[in-house]
């Protein structure tokens, strides 16, 4: 046997050569990366970064993101969960068109999705008009607005993580309740939601990172109005055109940010075979 042998007995797999060739590449993919991430941390203003925070309106822009980004994880949860559960125990032909249908926000262009959300609810929109009509409801420009923008383009996240959780869960748990008389939201709520607890969480924080970083179906469907719908993503694009030192500051809040979720995801990403 000439592969190394782990504790137990059990052959551990080599990992081989690294070919010489592929070295370069490598090392210029992992620049590539690594450059602009650094440089954001060597140019930033540190000397002048709380003066710069607390003039730039960033307070009120990264207060709205968090709120608006956490609405948006919360609808997500209410909508995104139940559609991943019925993704993944429906026909297969229903759940590839269904899938297809959730992966869709994912490979849009956020504009095209914030085209799409104007023409669907509002003021004139399909769905739109009769929120106006029967209930007064206006989403387009407004904090509501922003809330659906956000939950647009991230509850797909949410929805893949947990049906795969879903997909790969222990039916004859939820078979086993069942048999014993539990009633089918109860088997759900009991059984099947701590089962995929894990991917549940990850699936949130992915979906709240990127409602929080979301840019182009907010300023399409929502505007940018200062307290209102500008959340820090836009307020970098609007500081950088007058105070790039302002826009570095904006930035380097949203990269700490971006840090913190990749920490709380290292367990499932960082980890070898931790996303098998």
């Amino acid at each position: 046997m000439t592969g190394r042998r782990r504790r137990g007995g059990a052959p551990a797999v080599g990992r081989g050569a690294f070919p010489a060739a592929l070295t370069v590449p490598a090392t210029a993919g992992g620049l590539f990366l690594l450059v602009p991430l650094a440089s954001l941390l060597v140019r930033s203003p540190w000397r002048g970064l709380p003066h710069l925070l607390a003039s730039s309106g960033a307070v009120a822009a990264l207060r709205l993101s968090l709120e608006a980004a956490t609405a948006a994880t919360a609808v997500s949860l209410v909508l995104g969960v139940p559609l991943a559960w019925v993704i993944a125990r429906a026909h297969p032909r229903v759940a590839g068109l269904l899938r297809s249908v959730v992966l869709l926000p994912l490979v849009f262009p956020p504009v095209v999705g914030g085209v799409a959300l104007l023409m669907g609810l509002g003021r004139t929109g399909i769905a739109g008009r009769y929120l106006d009509a029967w209930f007064g409801i206006t989403l387009p420009f407004t904090t509501a607005g922003v809330v659906v923008a956000e939950t647009f383009v991230a509850m797909p996240f949410l929805v893949v993580t947990v049906e795969g959780a879903l997909r790969s869960a222990d039916l004859g748990l939820e078979e086993a309740a069942a048999t014993l008389g539990s009633r089918p939201l109860a088997t759900f709520r009991r059984v099947t939601l701590p089962l995929i607890a894990p991917s549940l969480l990850a699936g949130s924080v992915l979906c709240w990172a990127r409602a929080l970083g979301e840019f182009g179906a907010t300023i399409t469907f929502a505007g940018n109005f200062p307290g209102t719908t500008q959340t820090m993503p836009l307020a970098v694009y609007l500081a950088l055109e007058s105070d790039p030192d302002a826009a570095l500051a904006l930035s380097l809040v949203l990269f700490t940010v971006s840090v913190a979720v990749l920490a709380l995801l290292r367990d499932r990403w960082l980890r070898p075979g931790a996303a098998a």
